[in-house]
């Protein structure tokens, strides 16, 4: 991992594999705060200033938080703008 806050592939990819009913509330906890650091650092990092895999990686993961969750299109960095009034 070479940018503050971020988890690269092979930690996503095991995160995910291995099922939560395996994991500890701890571990549970830890994934769940490192992967909000993650998200934030994506959206603030512009993406030409990235590696081609990371570059990728979080178009993918951009892509799949707007299909799951529904999304105005605008970044985390935007929508905090916007709730508080900035």
């Amino acid at each position: 991992m070479s940018d503050a806050f971020r988890k690269d592939f092979h930690t996503k990819a095991g995160e995910k594999l291995q099922p939560d009913s395996s994991k500890s509330t701890l571990t549970k906890a830890k994934e769940s705060i490192t992967g909000g650091a993650d998200k934030v650092a994506r959206e603030v990092q512009p993406d030409h200033t990235k590696t081609n895999t990371q570059s990728v990686s979080d178009k993918f993961g951009r892509s799949k938080d707007n299909n799951v969750h529904g999304s105005t299109g605008d970044s985390i960095v935007d929508k905090t703008k916007g709730a508080l009034g900035l």
